[in-house]
């Protein structure tokens, strides 16, 4: 998996990191059950402090895709469906981009298609 991290940019280095994570699970690039690699190490790959990567794997931990075991490290949690929570907390997070598309006038159909295209990026074996 290549990280690539955008100094110039306002999203935060470690949401950044959390981000692309998460999309190198979808992607399949990264499996259940797979161990990220230690936050010193990773820090020192990145070029970024130990304290961003530490962030973004407790992140990552908050939102049920990683497991921290003190002294062993983070390993990717396998899941079989999504229960209710996590669905409305996905939901909350959704809302907000998809108001800002309508405002922009796109239509349901244009949101759509949009959410369409990003699920066959995201399957496209890269």
């Amino acid at each position: 998996m290549m990280i690539q991290i955008e100094p110039d940019t306002d999203i935060p280095i470690y949401t950044q990191l959390t981000n692309q994570i998460i999309e190198g699970i979808a992607r399949g690039h990264i499996k259940p059950g797979d161990s990220l690699p230690s936050v010193r190490s990773f820090a020192a790959d990145l070029g970024v402090n130990m304290h961003t990567v530490n962030k973004s794997y407790h992140e990552l931990e908050k939102k049920g895709i990683i497991q921290i075991v003190p002294k062993s490290g983070a390993v990717i949690i396998k899941h079989e469906g999504i229960d209710d929570v996590t669905y409305q907390k996905l939901k909350e997070d959704v809302k907000p981009h998809i108001a800002e598309a309508m405002v922009f006038g796109m239509t349901e159909e244009d949101i759509q298609q949009l959410v369409k295209s990003i699920i066959v990026e995201l399957k496209e074996k890269n």
